[in-house]
């Protein structure tokens, strides 16, 4: 799955409704315009949830499968259909963890390749952060960690979030707050990554 060239939405479509109701009629390029939109924001939502890249890349494939067979059961005027596809990736990361297996992969690298080795430890350094921010966040609680993924990760405003978690702006933005300053005790204390 590449994100490179695909167009970042960050507020839903304008002509969403109209989209949704010709997908729903069958028509692939309208879904495929919501697909479009959306994708880089839920591929954002499921990363943050999961193991590593190609996971995540699999989890959203089967989201935006499971959107579109399923497109009958979305009530257009209800709820947004980007709250639609959060609720469906929400349900395929629990899924993926109540049905995973212990494994481990093992990456090819070419480690003889002078150039590839700087590439390699600047991936390595990319993961390593990355690997301890995610560590980082699971150390918070489930409402901190939401918040904190909808606002930097996903990019929602707090109203949006609010209105995604059904609680008030306020406690939104408490949530927030106690999320950073937790979230930047658990980096300061630096987080073994676990190999």
């Amino acid at each position: 799955m590449d994100l490179r060239g695909v167009k970042k939405s960050r507020m839903p479509l304008a002509d969403e409704p109209h989209l949704v109701r010709q997908a729903k009629a069958g028509n692939s390029e309208s879904f495929g315009q919501l697909y479009d939109a959306y994708l880089e924001r839920i591929y954002r939502f499921v990363y943050f949830r999961v193991e590593d890249q190609q996971t995540a890349e699999d989890i959203t494939s089967q989201v935006f499968l499971k959107a579109w067979e399923n497109l009958g059961r979305f009530q257009i005027g209800g709820t947004p259909f980007l709250a639609w596809l959060y609720t469906i990736a929400h349900n395929a990361v629990i899924d993926h963890y109540r049905t995973r297996k212990v494994t481990a992969a093992l990456e090819d690298v070419r480690l003889s390749d002078p150039g590839h080795a700087e590439t390699v430890e600047n991936g390595i350094d990319s993961a390593v952060e990355m690997g301890s921010i995610k560590i980082a966040l699971q150390t918070l609680t489930d409402d901190q960690r939401q918040v904190l993924v909808l606002k930097f990760i996903d990019e929602m405003s707090n109203e949006e979030i609010a209105r995604h978690l059904g609680k008030r702006e306020g406690a939104i933005r408490a949530l927030q707050m106690r999320g950073l300053k937790a979230l930047a005790k658990r980096l300061a204390e630096k987080i073994p990554i676990p190999i």
